[in-house]
Formats: C-alpha cells, sequence, structure tokens
C-alpha cells in the first residue's frame, strides 16, 4: 500500500469519526477552502468548503442525541503522488443514544483528493443515488446480487 493510500484510509477514518462525534470543525479540515462539492441532497452544487460548511453544520447540528455511524464499502483507490480518488458505496446509519439503529441509507460517494498543507484533501465530492425507472426515486439502499 502507497504512502498515498494510507492516507486516504486515515481520511476514511477521520470522516467516520467526525460524523459520528458531530464534530464539523474536524469533518471541515478534510476539505480544501475551494472544495466543489455536488451532494445528494436538495441543492445543484456547493461552490466552496465556506457553502459546504452551512450544510454540514446544519445537518450535524440538528442530529440532537441521535448519532450517525458511517460505514464505508467497496472502497476504491487510487493514488499517484500528490493526487488520489476514491469511489465507494457510504452507508449512514442513525443510531439513538443507546446505540440501537433506527434506520439507514446508502449513498455513492466519490472524491478526488490533493496533498495540500502536508494532508490529503477533499478537492471534489459527488454522492449519488440512482433513481428508479418506474417511480422517479432515488433507491437508497444498494441491492445485493443474489
Amino acid at each position: 500500500m502507497s504512502d498515498t493510500q494510507k492516507l486516504v484510509t486515515e481520511l476514511l477514518k477521520t470522516y467516520e469519526a467526525a460524523v459520528y462525534n458531530q464534530d464539523s470543525e474536524t469533518f471541515m479540515h478534510l476539505y480544501e477552502p475551494d472544495a466543489r462539492v455536488f451532494d445528494t441532497w436538495g441543492v445543484w452544487s456547493y461552490e466552496d468548503a465556506a457553502a459546504w460548511r452551512v450544510a454540514v453544520e446544519g445537518w450535524l447540528g440538528s442530529l440532537g442525541t441521535e448519532r450517525v455511524k458511517v460505514t464505508f464499502e467497496d472502497v476504491r483507490i487510487v493514488a499517484d503522488g500528490d493526487f488520489a480518488s476514491v469511489s465507494a458505496v457510504v452507508t449512514y446509519q442513525a443510531l439513538n443514544a443507546a446505540g440501537e439503529a433506527l434506520r439507514a441509507m446508502q449513498n455513492r460517494l466519490t472524491w478526488v483528493l490533493r496533498v495540500s498543507r502536508h494532508a490529503l484533501r477533499i478537492v471534489h465530492e459527488h454522492t449519488s443515488a440512482p433513481v428508479g425507472f418506474e417511480d422517479m426515486k432515488a433507491i437508497l439502499r444498494r441491492a445485493r446480487a443474489k
């Protein structure tokens, strides 16, 4: 595993912990100031980290006593020098104060990363969910092959 791949793995762990701990400062430290985010929910794009911060703080601030456990699956990393890309399926599972699962959803994630200020940071994020042909609704749970 290359040094850049190791940095990506650490970034994934930091993302998981920041969301679980509702720590918007640590979460936003993963992004470059000029990061562009194509999120799944409600807004076409966030054109910089300042705009993204407003959405992130709103999300994490709305959770109250709930926690969100993030799990990355089928992670694929391509790394070359100071740049890397990551694609994965991400599960966001809401937990109550006792740690019991309340609900969950999945989406697809792609990150473009570069080394900046001695750390690997997100310069572009794209999340998505497929849309059903029949009902035009987002599919928020991946069907597994049988």
